[in-house]
């Protein structure tokens, strides 16, 4: 069974950081790639950014590029989004994702797999 946790979220300042992680636990975690993806009220998921199987190639959304870094490693099954620079708009419940829908740094969607490959996300909010 394939298990998705994620942490880190919270209340922060506009321009201030955070560092989300997600443990990933019941899959070769370094076979595949990885993601987040996050969700405001009212607007459709979004894929943030994705990660290739060896953390050769990224990806990253247009609104979040050059603010967002995202990484992983493998030897501890975990994935992180390092975010500076946050903004109001970037409030939402972010979600981690294995094996999301992947091509080398081009697109970053969300995996067709069970309800197993996903987290219940963690909540990012962010003050003007």
């Amino acid at each position: 069974q394939v298990q998705v946790v994620e942490s880190g979220g919270g209340l922060v300042q506009a321009g201030g950081s955070l560092r989300l992680s997600c443990t990933v636990s019941g899959l070769t975690f370094d076979d595949y790639p990885m993601g987040w993806f996050r969700q405001s009220p009212g607007k459709e998921r979004e894929g943030v950014s994705c990660i290739s199987w060896s953390g050769g190639t990224t990806y990253y959304a247009d609104s979040v590029k050059g603010r967002f870094t995202i990484s992983r490693d493998n030897a501890k099954n975990t994935l992180y989004l390092q975010m500076n620079s946050l903004k109001p708009e970037d409030t939402a419940m972010y979600y981690c994702a294995a094996r999301p829908k992947y091509y080398n740094g081009a697109y970053c969607g969300w995996p067709s797999y069970g309800r197993d490959y996903w987290g219940k996300g963690t909540l990012v909010t962010i003050s003007s």
